[in-house]
């Protein structure tokens, strides 16, 4: 989808420092800033590097500083917010920004001139092209000033005395190597000065909002100059090696309807190394999360055609299980995983059916029905932070002091916001699912299915006795002990194939959820009418985190009402009206992205992640699962 901004917009910078870019690389690196140009975020970038691939992350070219003269005037082009002021104002001088394809755009009218801005990111290499083209008729005088650092993306950067490490000139590049990570700046043509100093003071307003550290400073290794006639232009690359080629601005062919943009922006959280292919669970701070892969696989891969690169996650994830469990964050080979979570390998099962379903592979499905086997197992004897088959009831139960073990996982301190300890409901659903793909598997296998058939009959058989609370008319939240609070993740455990919410109860549950969770952009996560709610998500992490799952609204929620709509009603139409405004949401936060929550509250501002994986994935699958609608990619090779 193409995004195209004017100058209205562009120039009124409350607005445009607030609406994000984010081009990412497919290894899990990125270039990423705001429409107005500046970096007001420490994860922004022009060049932000996967230097362990695909979740090490190095910030090298948070910026470039720019400056074009025509008719005896000068013209800073570049925005840089410092504390207490910005400087200087390009924003001011901005005609248009677009995205649509591998590259984005700005266009600078100065002095009677027009300079064209275009960053590009490479894809599969950690690298950045930038170019700069004189588009009008007067010439111009250009000044650019890399700004540099290395620093791990979520820390902040500071002077030091022996930075970097390296620094070289060699013709029409610039070398600057820090403990062992090198960035390469290639600008031929450029009449370079190695004028080396610190720029200090940035402000990254974003920061100041979650409490952080706003304060960054960089260091500037030289100053390069062109003089640009009409139609000339000047090409830099940075890159994390030396001698990298620029590459070719590409845009992208219009696509027409809600399903082609959200598919285009499921591509994004793709990503393909040498070592696995994996799901990023949002940019610019998350990596790989185990719940949040399994939730998104079924609408980034297989709404999408990729069942091969499925199939490849959910074996990647396979070889880290233990004690039955999937980590709840994929770790590289030289650190320990944390099995903190009672639901990932929940998901994990029903992500296998639904790859199985959308095409069946024989060899797959062994290697799957042993990970089920394995799970069933651990759960049944009990395995780490107390997650186990009550033997009294079937259902599944949890719990450990301090630890936080479903999705609801917002800790502040050692203090655990939502502990949910017990049998949480989605949890529940979740098990009971599992237990009937593994049913249906083995069946399908013609191998003994006897023990998921028999452990899901137990569990079914108390399930709604134990969570159907006839007074309040919804499902309980959690059981032993009971927390009867209305939250949607009743609503979770409704959309699942294997429910074993059925019937009046559950259609009768459904309505009253809705009715009170529904929003604009997604489903409150406790009704505004239960004690302790709260509406806003602002202010340090400490309150965002105290918020998080107190009634901040979550988009990806709507996949599961959409589903659980159609299984438990049939009325399609029910469940699309509460999809359609999702096509506006991708441009309100990140381009292309939809938010990780919003407020509970209206105006319902976006917060959190601005590109995130299961938000984009949940209302895909539903679209195309529920709804019905063809996708515009299943051709797509895998």
């Amino acid at each position: 989808m193409r995004y195209v901004l004017d100058a209205n917009f562009l120039r009124d910078y409350s607005k445009s420092s607030q609406l994000e870019w984010m081009l990412p690389n497919g290894t899990g690196g990125f270039a990423m800033g705001t429409v107005a140009g500046s970096a007001t975020r420490r994860y922004h970038g022009y060049l932000v590097a996967a230097v362990k691939p695909p979740t090490d992350r190095m910030v090298l070219l948070p910026t470039i500083e720019s400056f074009a003269s025509a008719g005896g005037q000068s013209f800073g082009l570049s925005t840089n917010e410092y504390v207490g002021t910005v400087h200087p104002q390009g924003f001011q001088y901005l005609e248009s920004f677009a995205q649509g394809g591998n590259f984005v755009e700005w266009i600078h009218a100065v002095g009677g001139g027009k300079l064209r801005r275009r960053l590009a990111i490479h894809e599969g290499e950690e690298a950045t092209t930038i170019a700069y083209t004189n588009v009008g008729s007067t010439p111009l005088q250009l000044t650019l000033r890399p700004l540099v650092c290395h620093k791990p993306y979520h820390e902040n950067f500071r002077v030091m005395d022996f930075y970097p490490e390296f620094i070289v000139f060699p013709d029409e590049r610039t070398v600057i190597s820090h403990q062992g990570v090198t960035l390469s700046i290639e600008h031929p043509g450029a009449i370079r000065t190695p004028t080396t100093g610190w720029y200090y003071r940035f402000e990254r307003k974003r920061e100041s909002e979650r409490g952080l550290d706003p304060i960054d400073d960089l260091f500037c290794p030289c100053e390069l100059r062109y003089v640009l006639g009409p139609g000339e232009e000047a090409v830099l690359v940075a890159a994390t090696t030396e001698g990298v080629r620029p590459i070719s601005m590409v845009e992208e062919p219009p696509t027409t309807g809600i399903v082609a943009s959200l598919e285009r922006s499921a591509r994004e959280f793709l990503v393909e190394t040498p070592e696995r292919t994996t799901i990023i669970a949002g940019y610019p701070w998350f990596t790989d999360w185990g719940r949040d892969t399994m939730i998104s696989l079924p609408g980034i891969c297989l709404c999408t055609g990729r069942i091969e690169q499925a199939r490849a996650i959910l074996r990647a994830y396979a070889s880290q299980m233990e004690h039955g469990l999937l980590p709840n964050r994929f770790v590289h080979a030289d650190e320990a995983p944390e099995y903190n979570t009672a639901d990932a390998t929940l998901w994990f099962a029903n992500a296998i059916y639904k790859t199985l379903i959308a095409e069946w592979e024989e060899g797959f499905a062994q290697e799957a029905l042993v990970w089920l086997k394995e799970a069933l197992e651990w759960h049944l004897k009990g395995t780490l932070y107390g997650i186990r088959v009550d033997p009294a009831d079937g259902l599944l139960t949890q719990g450990a002091p301090g630890v936080q073990l479903t999705w609801m996982d917002a800790k502040v301190g050692d203090w655990v916001v939502t502990p949910r300890h017990g049998k949480p409901i989605e949890v529940n659903g979740l098990w009971i699912n599992l237990l009937r793909v593994g049913e249906w598997l083995a069946n399908r296998l013609g191998e003994d299915g006897s023990a998921f058939s028999s452990t899901a009959e137990k569990a079914e058989l108390h399930f709604e006795a134990k969570f159907w609370h006839p007074v309040l008319g919804h499902y309980l939240d959690t059981v032993d002990p009971a927390d009867a609070s209305l939250r949607p993740n009743q609503i979770i455990a409704m959309g699942l194939p294997f429910s074993p919410i059925k019937g009046e109860n559950g259609v009768t549950a459904l309505s009253k959820a809705k009715n009170a969770l529904l929003t604009r952009h997604g489903l409150r996560t406790l009704a505004p009418t239960e004690s302790g709610y709260r509406g806003r998500y602002e202010g340090p992490l400490s309150e965002r985190d105290a918020s998080y799952h107190q009634g901040t609204s979550w988009p990806w929620l709507l996949g599961s009402l959409a589903s659980a709509i159609v299984r438990l009603t049939g009325d399609k139409s029910a469940a699309q009206k509460i999809l359609d405004d999702a096509g506006g949401w991708l441009a309100e936060y990140g381009l292309g992205g939809i938010a990780e929550v919003y407020d509970g509250d209206e105006p319902q501002f976006p917060g959190g992640c601005p590109w995130q994986a299961w938000s984009i994935a949940e209302v895909l699958r539903s679209y195309i699962e529920d709804i019905g609608i063809a996708s515009a990619s299943k051709n797509v090779s895998t």
